[in-house]
């Protein structure tokens, strides 16, 4: 999908192909190969600065070419099914337009919407890429909390019944803290080659850093900080629970083995018992009418005896 944005100091209004201004937005997502072409003459960019950011498995960078600057930074996403995961988005910027690439729609650039009645500067395009930036980098955060909050959930759940559900969501939850971990520090590494850019004379036409847009960019490098420190804490306290349900689990098995094996032995002594006295050869009380209640009492006996010694020894 190909969509069009164009701002001046008061509206956003919506372009075609045909009446494309200087300053305007470019947003592809998930594009077909004619608009990715489209594009590309349009912008006179390489194919490739359009379709690296397609790659699921592409990692967080910057590429220069004569006239156009490529970023490719991993932004969150939840899916449907409450899972996270990151994509990566590629920001390119051509010194007359600013051009997003990603393969999904993503809450990163539907805050950009003119529909959610947010202004923005299209033509402002460095200021707009901290924008984007600042906005997925406050978005990992939500996320984060959301995360902490539904292990929270999970946990409550687990310490009344442990249920296999509950474990395999855990698994995905420490499986996004991973994700996320991996690409907070990849982005961090772009946003600090970017804030060596503002001295490169070279890329002046690119990319200009004014003083305000320098307060952005130290924003969004603490916010992406803070998000690492975050993600980092609530993933060894994730790491930490998996490890102590792992032991419950286990105990609980452990006590459960302890329980059903005294069940056995104190099942056997009678029956090793009556076995004894039900040879056919010369025992104690065989000819005596209370033979057999003698044998019970004794079998009683020695059940009460055996499960008194497994009591001691904390096997009940």
């Amino acid at each position: 999908m190909l969509t069009i944005y164009k701002s001046n100091y008061t509206s956003i209004r919506e372009l075609t192909q045909d009446t494309i201004e200087k300053g305007a937005w470019i947003n592809l997502v998930n594009p077909t190969t004619d608009e990715i072409h489209l594009v590309t003459a349009l912008a006179n960019i390489p194919n490739d600065f359009l379709r690296a950011a397609l790659d699921e498995e592409e990692r967080s960078r910057t590429e220069i070419e004569d006239n156009a600057l490529l970023i490719i930074t991993n932004i969150p996403i939840m899916r449907n099914n409450d899972s996270y995961d990151t994509l990566p988005l590629g920001i390119v910027l051509t010194p007359e337009y600013i051009i997003t690439v990603c393969l999904e729609q993503n809450d990163v650039l539907s805050d950009f919407n003119p529909a959610n009645s947010r202004f923005f500067s299209t033509f402002k395009k460095t200021r707009f890429l901290f924008q984007i930036l600042y906005k997925s980098a406050t978005l990992y955060l939500k996320y984060v909390k959301q995360i902490n909050r539904r292990t929270d959930e999970i946990e409550r759940h687990l310490r009344k019944s442990a249920k296999n559900q509950d474990i395999f969501e855990l698994l995905d939850l420490q499986k996004a803290f991973t994700y996320f971990t991996a690409s907070l520090r990849s982005n961090g590494i772009v946003l600090e080659k970017l804030l060596r850019l503002r001295s490169n004379i070279q890329l002046q036409h690119l990319i200009t850093i004014y003083e305000e847009d320098e307060d952005l960019l130290e924003d969004v490098i603490i916010e992406n900080k803070q998000a690492i420190e975050m993600v980092e804490m609530y993933s060894n306290i994730l790491n930490g629970m998996m490890d102590t349900f792992a032991s419950i689990i286990s105990n609980n098995l452990n006590m459960i083995m302890k329980f059903l094996t005294s069940v056995t032995i104190l099942l056997a002594i009678p029956t090793m018992i009556s076995s004894f006295f039900g040879m056919n050869v010369d025992i104690p009380w065989g000819g005596e009418l209370n033979g057999f209640v003698n044998v019970t009492v004794l079998a009683i006996l020695a059940t009460c005896v055996t499960a008194f010694s497994l009591w001691k020894k904390r096997f009940f």
